[in-house]
């Protein structure tokens, strides 16, 4: 979608102009997005362009607050779902973003770009596959040339492929999923702290499959358990030097990941009704989380995982 398009959402998320105040009464979460997804499929990575009903990323209901002014944030995995979300947000809140993103992707990057400039911020669009090392390195060394410096890492590109039997995980999309979920953060992690200075703020991105995990879900959630003690082992380690090392766990939303492999095509329509709030969230709710990461609110906040799950219980 871009910013000309009608937006296709719902009536009750009303239009907001970014820098206005909210207003809006609470709103009952339970009912604050209904939705009802249709079977569907996509190849993978999927667009998040292309989903039935559309996510909500922040598109016309984030407004910014100024709480990440002359911030320089890199978002792995920025072109959808809850990357898109995030670099959303953060251009509302005055942060300048790169976003990593595969090719096949380059659709909806661009509708980002627009979206972030629109904001009045530098979007540098930084493609290519993280499951690669060289790649993965790159991309880190090109969005600190383009955007002056680094002090945001939002550590969220993943690999999710759902696998009913554990006799038909090959090993080759094991090692895929571990490059992309775990060795990725790590070779970025690693090249991006030359360039971190006290007060930097990493993120990584977990999963509730790092608590509960989903029976076809054994490479996705073991990569994310991995993900989740990586972030607080690293942040034991950088605390002395003034780097805080978070991670958030989302329970199950609505991106394109799910239509693209990562979930039982099946269950699809039934898509997080198990938890209390008896729907999936949409990525704009995720922002949050990282909007508060990355800022100076959570300046004693470091070695934690943020779970956002609509209910579903973590340690």
């Amino acid at each position: 979608m871009t910013v000309d398009q009608p937006d296709p959402r719902p009536d009750h998320r009303p239009e907001v102009t970014p820098g206005t105040p909210r207003s809006a009464p609470p709103v009952d979460p339970v009912s604050k997005y209904p939705i009802e997804i249709p079977l569907q499929s996509q190849p993978a990575p999927g667009l998040a362009s292309e989903l039935v009903p559309p996510a909500d990323h922040g598109e016309r209901s984030w407004v910014g607050n100024g709480r990440l002014d002359g911030r320089r944030a890199l978002i792995t995995g920025g072109d959808s779902g809850i990357g898109r979300a995030v670099a959303i947000a953060y251009a509302r809140e005055g942060a300048d973003v790169a976003i990593g993103y595969l090719p096949s992707e380059q659709s909806d990057a661009d509708e980002v770009a627009e979206l972030v400039r629109e904001a009045g911020r530098t979007c540098i669009l930084l493609p290519g596959d993280v499951g690669h090392e060289e790649t993965a390195r790159g991309i880190v060394r090109d969005a600190v040339a383009g955007l002056g410096g680094l002090d945001v890492l939002v550590l969220n590109a993943a690999r999710q492929t759902f696998v009913a039997n554990l006799e038909d995980l090959s090993s080759e999309q094991w090692a895929e999923t571990m490059n992309v979920n775990v060795n990725a953060p790590f070779w970025q992690m690693q090249e991006a702290l030359p360039h971190l200075q006290p007060g930097a703020s990493v993120i990584f991105t977990s999963s509730v499959q790092a608590y509960t995990p989903s029976a076809g879900l054994v490479d996705y959630a073991t990569s994310r358990a991995a993900v989740n003690t990586m972030s607080k082992s690293l942040a034991q380690q950088l605390a002395p030097r003034g780097i805080r090392v978070n991670a958030v766990a989302p329970g199950p939303f609505w991106t394109a990941l799910q239509v693209s492999g990562g979930k039982d095509p099946e269950q699809l329509p039934y898509h997080g009704q198990k938890n209390p709030l008896k729907r999936p969230g949409q990525p704009v709710e995720m922002a949050g989380a990282y909007v508060y990461l990355a800022s100076e609110e959570s300046s004693y906040t470091t070695g934690n995982t943020l779970s956002v799950t609509g209910g579903a219980p973590t340690p």
